[in-house]
């Protein structure tokens, strides 16, 4: 190479070139991506549609059970009887679906690294493993892993 190649700038007999081949480049990436999003929007539509199609048919299913119920209870008991227990059992069953959406307050929050009491032996049961679902330490609720700890222990720094 001789010194007068080097002082050229480089790229500028070719800019034309570059821009037409990087606006074709990203031209046909634009149009591949809206393809694809296009594509799985309609399926994301298709999946919503049937997922709200099954959520009614559930609600007109347990409707006819709870019908059912109370058919079945007024056999023994009178109609008003029969319809006060079916109202019970259906506000049980929300609060009992509602306790399982959200974490009891008095737990942390995952991610948030709030703790109540320090964890317990893996291998000791806890004091409050009722079994009862939804309880803390129940069988559904696994053990916190172990934090460590906060501070060095002394002697043990530089």
């Amino acid at each position: 190479m001789t010194g007068f190649e080097k002082t050229t700038p480089t790229g500028l007999a070719h800019q034309p070139l570059d821009k037409a081949l990087t606006d074709e480049l990203v031209r046909t990436v634009r149009e591949e991506l809206r393809a694809e999003l296009r594509e799985q929007t309609k399926r994301q539509r298709r999946k919503a549609t049937l997922y709200a199609a099954s959520g009614a048919a559930a609600l007109y299913a347990g409707a006819a059970v709870a019908l059912a119920v109370g058919l079945a209870l007024t056999l023994g008991l009178p109609d008003w009887a029969a319809a006060l227990v079916v109202a019970v059992l259906l506000g049980l069953a929300a609060v009992l679906l509602r306790g399982a959406a959200h974490p009891r307050s008095g737990q942390g929050a995952p991610g948030t690294g709030r703790q109540d009491a320090p964890a317990a032996p893996a291998a000791a049961p806890s004091p409050s493993a009722s079994g009862v679902p939804g309880a803390p330490g129940g069988p559904g609720i696994p053990a916190p892993p172990p934090m460590p700890p906060s501070t060095p222990a002394p002697g043990g720094g530089r």
